[in-house]
């Protein structure tokens, strides 16, 4: 972890902090986070590709751990967040670069392939598959207690996290995210309250992560992570064609919730390899949301193969 370097660096007037490790001039891999996390999600992966002869660079998205507050929280989208992933490269001068996301990552990953595909070495998502430019339907299907449609309305989910300090928060998500169940909370209930305070943490997420993780969230706070992507998620962009070309590559861990949405299985068995057609899949038996961190191993050797396989000599 020491040999990871930290800066900021200013794109569409947001300094947004960075992690890296790799040479500079060696085939560029950005890794993009989800909820609840930040660049630290991406530890074992980052080393990983680094020792292969990768530049690894993770950044916390826009009001997300160390990077600046947007003016208007409330108004930031996915597209805000595909934008300055692009000012990132052009601030960096890297003119093409693989990226693996995870969660709502793969969002803004699926956004930023569809818009500057010609960017594109390649892209990896993991917890949540590439997403169409269209929303998909599965929260009507779903109770009120869902955990998206709880955060999506605005307030509700301020006041939940606002009974308890962020790292508490942190803790309750990652332990509802590690299950296999879907997180919906009871009519009279709200999701933090899912969680009871004796609840173990997951064996492969210790008390030191969590104080990583809890002291990020506990300087950007909450507002933005709400906004995008649980207040996001309706967004759509005018694409023509959103069929993307370049190598993808889907890790699934079989006992991740997400695969339980109404009609999620369908979308990855049909729509999707439309949409990506150079797709691959890799499916992990025991992995759950969290597979880069809990079966880093494994994640390691997927990403490593895809990038050797989709490497161009240098």
């Amino acid at each position: 972890m020491e040999q990871i370097e930290h800066k900021y660096v200013e794109v569409n007037g947001i300094k947004l902090h960075v992690a890296e490790i790799g040479s500079g001039n060696s085939p560029v891999v950005v890794f993009l986070h989800g909820f609840p996390e930040i660049w630290y999600t991406w530890r074992y992966q980052m080393i990983a590709v680094a020792k292969a002869g990768y530049r690894a660079i993770a950044p916390d998205f826009r009001g997300y751990g160390l990077s600046d507050q947007p003016p208007e929280p409330e108004k930031t989208t996915f597209l805000d967040f595909a934008s300055d992933t692009l000012a990132l490269l052009d601030a960096l001068g890297i003119c093409k670069a693989f990226l693996i996301g995870k969660d709502f990552g793969s969002i803004v990953i699926s956004r930023f392939v569809n818009l500057y595909e010609e960017r594109v070495s390649g892209f990896i998502v993991m917890g949540v598959p590439f997403w169409p430019p269209h929303p998909l339907k599965f929260k009507e299907d779903l109770p009120e207690g869902f955990y998206i449609s709880r955060w999506g309305e605005p307030g509700r989910a301020e006041v939940d996290f606002g009974r308890l300090d962020a790292k508490t928060v942190v803790r309750n998500v990652y332990i509802l995210f590690s299950r296999s169940e879907v997180p919906i909370a009871n009519e009279n209930q709200e999701i933090m309250d899912i969680v009871q305070p004796s609840t173990p943490l997951p064996p492969w997420f210790s008390e030191k992560d969590l104080a990583a993780y809890g002291a990020l969230y506990e300087n950007s706070g909450f507002k933005t992570a709400l906004q995008v992507p649980y207040r996001s998620l309706h967004e759509q962009i005018n694409i023509t064609d959103p069929t993307v070309h370049v190598p993808a590559l889907f890790i699934e861990g079989k006992k991740d919730y997400v695969l339980k949405f109404p009609g999620m299985e369908d979308y990855i068995n049909g729509e999707l390899k439309t949409l990506v057609p150079n797709l691959e899949t890799a499916s992990l038996p025991e992995g759950n949301h969290f597979v880069q961190e809990q079966l880093p191993d494994q994640v390691n050797q997927l990403v490593l193969d895809f990038l050797t396989k989709n490497s161009k000599p240098q």
